[in-house]
């Protein structure tokens, strides 16, 4: 996920950046009076009123939003049905700041939306608004509806139902079952005050001050506090986003496993980032859970120690130099061989042309230096300007480190941005005709997409083959809380192009040498349960060994409330019938001071 702004990316967005929103327009009878909040929210995801006018809506103030794009308040009726399907709260767009307060008692008249945050791209579930309104106060400092408790109890395991087969796949049109499904337990509360307790953090604070917690503390709980994605079928219902109506300044500042104790309440709202979001009035008071960032065992004489790092669009005027270099010395203990994923060129985003990164590399290696780490040597390929993906501009790349006190790099000229590397057989030996190489770069597979680089190492005179890789993002997907179920991976179609190009050239090495130690390693983008890891795994050419690990210690990488694997280390069958050590080095993904949103990864083996 890959670039500065990819914490967001599988979402498929960058907050930053203003996006388009649609509103579902349907044809109906052009007034309504007499009706209630419940009435307007309906017992599905669209309301039976969208597109019609309302009169008097009664209600109370629960959440008044004065900030960003989406100014408006919430109310909710004080006299509910008895159906649980029918959520008592819904949103007011005003545009402008609002003029009523918390505890107010109002009527509105307005017309009935169904706004899709994001645009209809997106394949966000709408959310149902009350827009152009006229807002009478009647009266003020009434009580606020109590809130609604969301709880392990409350949430149902199961995510959702599957969409209308012949409506696209879509769930707008299901009846609501609140006591089924995750996601329908959430649309039947939308827009009413809620509440969590206790709640323990699965995604860190982010710069957009959100964070993430869970509602189901023993829901594939990790050892450090998560909640892993282990699967398709397992979206984690429990997972729910927290921001704040009040001052950002004010949000608390926490890691992967702290706790909101106490209570946590405000309205429920749906957002392009993340979907059902509590909007908090109160926020829980912070206890931590004394996260500590890991570090790996130093490799022993014998063994060779490969790791692979996602730097996050490094460039040289970045202030994580430090940082990184502390990580790679100390967190990853000096691997003898490092895969940087991200490197950017001279100039960073500065879009003029500039390819070459040897400012970027060499300042990171100073500061390895400065760390107390070896004098690394490194090799790479510059790509053809503005080729490759990534932020634009910035030419990011893979980049080979290397300590050549301890392994050597095998150069064979020729090697460019545009030249494919082929495998030849010499003495009974698989060698790389270029080194180092970039794989198949002509294929369509890499359009707009980085090209793997591939190399020759030699440690105690055995020659290691090895792969860096940074396949195409998840940008483009459905979000788990889409309107569409089973949800779209529409990047996956160029992924799985990109890992059969990968596969074949393994295949290639292997052919020419079927002992050959072969390790394709990086930001793959992908879960190790993906059909793209499948793709690379082949029939048993890779192993990817962060499988090796117990189910609830994979990731690394936390997006959503979801900790998920992206990067990953696959392994030939000459390294895996061995004796190897892997390690996922939780240093970033957990953390909200994090230089990097990917953690890096670490194999240890004796070639």
């Amino acid at each position: 996920m890959p670039s500065k702004s990819s914490a967001r990316l599988a979402a498929l967005t960058v907050a930053a950046v203003c996006s388009v929103a649609s509103t579902i327009v349907l044809t109906s009878p052009a007034h309504a009076d007499g009706v209630r909040i419940h009435d307007i929210q309906g017992t599905t995801r669209v309301s039976p009123y969208a597109g019609q006018k309302v009169a008097d809506v009664p209600g109370i103030v629960t959440g008044v939003r004065t900030y960003g794009s989406s100014k408006g308040f919430w109310f909710q009726d004080a006299t509910p049905d008895d159906n649980p399907a029918t959520s008592e709260g819904v949103f007011v767009f005003t545009s402008s700041a609002p003029k009523v307060a918390v505890g107010d008692s109002v009527t509105v008249s307005g017309t009935v939306s169904e706004y899709v945050p994001g645009g209809a791209s997106t394949g966000n579930q709408s959310l149902t608004e009350i827009t152009k309104p006229t807002v009478t106060v009647v009266s003020s400092g009434n009580a606020v509806p109590a809130p609604v408790v969301i709880d392990s109890k409350s949430v149902p395991s199961a995510y959702t139902a599957a969409g209308d087969t012949a409506a696209s796949n879509s769930i707008n049109a299901l009846p609501l079952q609140p006591t089924k499904y995750a996601l329908d337990h959430y649309e039947s509360i939308e827009g009413m005050n809620v509440q969590v307790s206790d709640a323990r953090v699965v995604t860190a604070t982010d710069p957009y001050a959100e964070l993430w917690v869970t509602v189901k503390p023993h829901q594939n709980a990790t050892p450090r506090g998560g909640t892993v994605y282990g699967s398709y079928d397992s979206q984690n219902g429990g997972r729910l986003q927290i921001q704040s109506l009040g001052a950002t300044a004010d949000f608390p500042v926490v890691n992967v496993g702290d706790k909101l104790t106490g209570t946590t309440a405000g309205p429920l709202d749906f957002n392009q980032y993340g979907g059902y979001t509590l909007v908090a009035n109160e926020i829980g008071t912070v206890k931590s859970g004394g996260l500590q960032r890991e570090t790996t065992k130093k490799q022993s004489k014998n063994q060779l120690a490969v790791a692979t790092y996602n730097v996050e669009n490094l460039d040289p005027s970045d202030g994580t130099f430090a940082a990184h270099a502390a990580a790679i010395v100390n967190n990853l203990q000096s691997p003898d061989i490092v895969s940087l994923e991200e490197i950017q060129d001279n100039n960073g985003a500065t879009d003029d042309g500039t390819v070459d990164a040897s400012v970027t590399v060499n300042k990171l290696i100073d500061a390895i230096v400065a760390a107390g780490g070896p004098k690394y040597d490194w090799r790479s390929i510059n790509p053809v300007n503005d080729q490759d993906g990534g932020e634009p501009g910035g030419n990011i790349r893979q980049v080979f480190l290397f300590n050549p006190q301890r392994v050597s790099f095998t150069d064979r000229a020729g090697g460019d941005s545009t030249t494919a590397v082929g495998v030849t057989k010499v003495h009974g030996k698989a060698q790389l005709t270029v080194s180092p190489g970039r794989i198949d770069p002509a294929n369509a597979a890499w359009s707009a997409s980085r090209k793997p680089l591939a190399g020759e190492f030699v440690f105690k005179g055995k020659t290691v083959f090895v792969i860096a890789n940074h396949l195409i993002s998840k940008g483009g997907d459905q979000p788990l809380t889409a309107q569409y179920q089973p949800v779209t991976r529409s990047s996956e179609t160029q992924r799985h192009a990109q890992a059969t190009a990968v596969n074949a050239f393994v295949n290639e090495i292997l052919a020419a040498q079927k002992n050959a130690d072969v390790i394709t390693l990086g930001d793959m983008n992908d879960f190790e349960f993906s059909d793209t890891a499948k793709i690379l795994e082949g029939d048993g050419e890779l192993y990817s060994a962060i499988r090796s690990l117990p189910r609830n210690e994979r990731y690394t990488y936390d997006y959503q409330g979801n900790q998920q694997v992206l990067d990953q280390i696959l392994i030939s069958p000459s390294i895996r019938k061995d004796c190897f050590e892997y390690d996922s080095v939780h240093i970033n993904s957990e953390f909200n001071d994090q230089i990097s949103d990917h953690d890096p990864q670490v194999l240890r083996f004796q070639p």
